[in-house]
């Protein structure tokens, strides 16, 4: 299993894995063997390897749901509900200003200046940068439109759902993790009948 350690590492420290993300990693985790060995290591620990229903991302899940998994998922699902609407918010803001016919998902590139000077150049998608960049899941103190959207795009970098290939180069790729969360809003509104399609456009999101 030491072949495996620096990728079992980064499963059980809650990282989501795809194609974008560590394409390396990713064509790992998809073959059938590894699988088996990653579970194999992983049962003691009541943990599992899974993906989503496209198999475009990896993450660990728990093998059996004890009292203890239960308990840990439900302080998980919770903090995912916090962020649910921000995110929800900055997928449909994306799709309208960049002109998209469908929600993102992993691989899709989003051209920062090119978000940027879409926006300045309509009123309504500025009013709802700003309110966006104020959420306290981004909590940018700056005013500037230029300012919010880097922060913006910094958070979603950090925790995962956007990978910046250049430091110096103002674009970003959409990973896996994209998908997952469009997974679980699907769970959330079809499972837990939770208000996350109160609006159209959020319905056509999923």
């Amino acid at each position: 299993m030491l072949q495996h350690g620096p990728l079992l590492e980064r499963l059980l420290a809650g990282d989501f894995i795809c194609q974008i993300s560590d394409e390396d990693a990713f064509r790992h985790l998809s073959q059938e063997q590894t699988q088996q060995e990653i579970n194999h290591y992983l049962r003691p620990l009541n943990r599992r390897l899974v993906s989503n229903d496209d198999g475009s991302v990896f993450y660990l899940g728990y093998h059996e749901l004890t009292k203890e998994a239960r308990e840990h998922l439900s302080s998980q699902f919770a903090l995912t509900v916090q962020s649910l609407l921000p995110l929800l918010e900055w997928l449909q803001l994306v799709q309208e200003t960049l002109g998209r016919d469908s929600a993102l998902t992993a691989g899709d590139t989003i051209k920062l200046q090119e978000f940027v000077l879409r926006t300045e150049d309509n009123q309504s998608l500025r009013q709802r940068l700003n309110a966006l960049a104020s959420d306290r899941f981004f909590n940018s103190q700056s005013e500037q439109l230029d300012n919010q959207v880097k922060l913006i795009f910094r958070r979603l970098k950090e925790h995962g759902y956007l990978l910046q290939p250049h430091s110096e180069r103002q674009y970003y790729i959409v990973t896996g993790k994209i998908d997952y969360l469009l997974d679980v809003i699907r769970f959330i509104r079809d499972e837990e009948q939770l208000p996350v399609d109160d609006t159209p456009s959020q319905e056509a999101l999923l």
